[in-house]
């Protein structure tokens, strides 16, 4: 039995994938589903169980109300830095430096000495970096880049990029990028053996 909702999630689910620039492939394989699957729930012909959306929701980078075609309420465009609480994933320290939900994702990010300097990611969309405090080793496909203090890089995330600090006091970044990276959105290659990042 189909629900009366369903018409207006199928074609929600497209355009937030497609906005994503992630192909019916790509955003099944990330969410464990056949792109057949997907394709069926993109047209309507299937109903998504919850753990599907909030799955799929991680994958756009958008939350489960977006997927449904809910309205937002306006967002408030200041984020106040008593508001930024900080977050620790990876050795990183991220703090939300802009309203979530919208279709860049802006943070401010500490990254310590050594930790993650080994990881490649490759992702859609692009990435835009300031650095506020420290040098930058910044790896772009077979380019390594030194980036001081006022220093900056936009670039696109397909590129196979490697961030990493290049002093022991590690370094301050401000850094916005078109699509949420999450262990199911992001490709990250991991160590590569015998290379310096």
């Amino acid at each position: 039995m189909s629900s009366p909702d369903l018409p207006a999630v199928a074609p929600q689910l497209r355009a937030l994938r497609r906005r994503a620039a992630l192909t019916l492939e790509a955003a099944a394989g990330a969410a464990g589903l056949s792109p057949a699957h997907l394709s069926r729930l993109e047209t309507g012909q299937r109903q998504p169980s919850l753990p599907m959306l909030l799955a799929l929701a991680r994958i756009y980078g958008t939350t489960v109300s977006e997927l449904l075609g809910e309205t937002v309420a306006d967002r408030d465009a200041v984020v106040r830095a008593a508001d930024m609480e900080p977050t620790a994933a990876g050795g990183w320290t991220y703090r939300q430096a802009g309203a979530p939900g919208r279709g860049m994702q802006a943070l401010r990010l500490h990254v310590p000495y050594g930790s993650q300097g080994d990881i490649v990611r490759v992702h859609p969309g692009e990435e835009w970096l300031y650095v506020l405090q420290g040098r930058l080793r910044l790896r772009l496909g077979d380019t390594t880049h030194l980036l001081g203090p006022g220093d900056s890089a936009h670039f696109d995330s397909l590129t196979p990029h490697r961030i990493a600090a290049e002093d022991r006091d590690g370094l301050e970044l401000l850094f916005v990028h078109t699509l949420l990276q999450s262990p199911t959105a992001a490709l990250c290659l991991g160590p590569d053996p015998g290379v310096m990042p």
